[in-house]
Parts: C-alpha cells; sequence; structure tokens
C-alpha cells in the first residue's frame, strides 16, 4: 500500500482540472505536493487558493513545459530540492483537439504526441533515478477511456493514450525489480476546462458519442486516482464503465465500435 502522508507527491498539469482536484485531495491526506505547469501565474493563484484552504502541508510550485525534457528535468530538480524525493509521481499533463483525420492541422499529430506520450516519458525520466537508488516510489500515468477504445473524431488523440497505456504496462515489468509501482488510470469524459475547449472543435458525431456518456466531475476522477495509489492497483477508473472497458475491451470492442458506427449515421444523416 502506498501512503500518502507525509509522501511527496509529484503532478504535472496541475493548474486546473483533474490535477488540480488531485492536489486537494492529496494535499488533505497530508502529502507534499508539487504542481508543475506552463502557465505561471495560474500556478501562483491555484497554490494560493490550496494554501488558503489550509488543507494540509504548503503546495509548491515550479512553471515548466513538459515536452521540454531539459526545462521539466530542472523544475523536477528544484521541486526535489524544497521537499525531498519524489515518492508519487502523476504525470497528468495532457489535451486533446479532436477532428477528422483529413482536416486537422498536420502539426495536430505530433503536438499531442509531444505532450501526452512524450511529456509522460519526460516526467517519469526526470523522477526515476531518485526512484530508483531509494528502490521506492510510485508512477501514476493519465491515460483515457479513449486509450482503450479509438474514438471517432479523436484519430490524433487516442493513440497518444494507447501509448501512455502500453507504456504503464512495459514500466510495470521494467520497476518491479526496482520495487516501484506503476498505476494508469483511463479517466472518461471529465467536467474540465480541456473537455470545454474541445467542445469547440468536436465533429457532429463525436459529440453525440460524448452525449451519450455521463460526465465525471474532476473530484470524482481524483477520488479514483488516490484509491489507485493508495490500493497499488495497475489499471483505475473512475466507473463502472471504465472498468468494464478495461477487463472487457477485447470482446465489448465490437460492441463499442457498432454503438460509435450508429452514433456516425445519425449525425450524418441530421447534417443532409
Amino acid at each position: 500500500m502506498t501512503r500518502l502522508a507525509d509522501a511527496h507527491v509529484l503532478i504535472t498539469g496541475g493548474s486546473q482540472g483533474i490535477g488540480l482536484a488531485l492536489a486537494r485531495q492529496c494535499q488533505s491526506r497530508g502529502a507534499r505536493v508539487s504542481l508543475i505547469a506552463r502557465d505561471s501565474s495560474r500556478l501562483i493563484k491555484v497554490a494560493a487558493q490550496l494554501n488558503a484552504e489550509n488543507f494540509g502541508k504548503p503546495v509548491i510550485t515550479q512553471s515548466a513545459d513538459v515536452t521540454d525534457a531539459t526545462a521539466l528535468a530542472q523544475a523536477v530538480t528544484q521541486l526535489i530540492d524544497q521537499n525531498g524525493p519524489v515518492n508519487v509521481l502523476v504525470a497528468n499533463a495532457g489535451a486533446a483537439q479532436p477532428g477528422h483525420i483529413e482536416s486537422l492541422p498536420i502539426d495536430s499529430f505530433s503536438e499531442q504526441m509531444q505532450l501526452n506520450y512524450l511529456g509522460t516519458i519526460y516526467a517519469v525520466r526526470a523522477v526515476l533515478p531518485s526512484m530508483i537508488s531509494r528502490k521506492q516510489g510510485h508512477l501514476m500515468l493519465v491515460s483515457s477511456d479513449a486509450g482503450l477504445v479509438g474514438v471517432y473524431g479523436y484519430s490524433a488523440y487516442s493513440p497518444t493514450k494507447f501509448a501512455v497505456k502500453g507504456l504503464a504496462e512495459t514500466l510495470r515489468s521494467e520497476m518491479r525489480p526496482h520495487s516501484i509501482k506503476v498505476s494508469c488510470v483511463f479517466p472518461p469524459d471529465t467536467d474540465t476546462p480541456g473537455l470545454a475547449a474541445e467542445a469547440l472543435t468536436k465533429p457532429a458525431a463525436t459529440a453525440l458519442i460524448s452525449g451519450a456518456i455521463r460526465v465525471r466531475s474532476a473530484d470524482e476522477v481524483a477520488r479514483a486516482m488516490v484509491k489507485g495509489i493508495e490500493r497499488n492497483r495497475l489499471w483505475v477508473t473512475a466507473d463502472l464503465g471504465g472498468a468494464a472497458l478495461v477487463r472487457l475491451s477485447g470482446l465489448l470492442g465490437p460492441y463499442v465500435r457498432w454503438s460509435m458506427d450508429r452514433h456516425v449515421r445519425k449525425a450524418e444523416r441530421e447534417a443532409r
């Protein structure tokens, strides 16, 4: 069992949405929370907000872009100097730009892979030397339900989250000799600023598919993540749908694809 009390929990993408909700959950359990995000002004406001709520130990921050491996490593080093060795890393930074494969800007594919997948690798590599030397630590990678089944309109995003799942499964084996735990969480559609931004460019069929799924709150997802960390679960889900996909993705794949195709046909009829 991974204990959060007095653990140094480092969260990338921690200035809003799921990352912010998780920071609050971990701080309330006595963790020493560090946040990394690109927007330094937002980070300062978030840290002040969390510390004013007086949930526990002060939250500290460093601004860095997770797609810049050197800058990220420097930020992690500074946070370790202030908060001690990282006990739990949550590689949460990520974003989606939905759209049809033929109409998305070609750079969007590399940008989403750089942020969602390579940004995760860079964060893991930044904390690993200390974890390996201490033979202690927990890595939580953030995938998505769209990393379990390919979703219409997410041709640039879904593959990056499939990659994160594959990375987690590989790390589970590689980290076992070092006694480092690995978890991978698959959030469903979650009420965050990121989801609101996605809605601006979602194809009609993608919006129909999303509309058939209950949107979860960031707090719900954060609670599931905390439970997954504490119980050392490899696969972590926030609802029954995600749990079913994890366990039965091979069997459920045909049904999920049939359901999506139905929504696509409906969107096409309505567009005529």
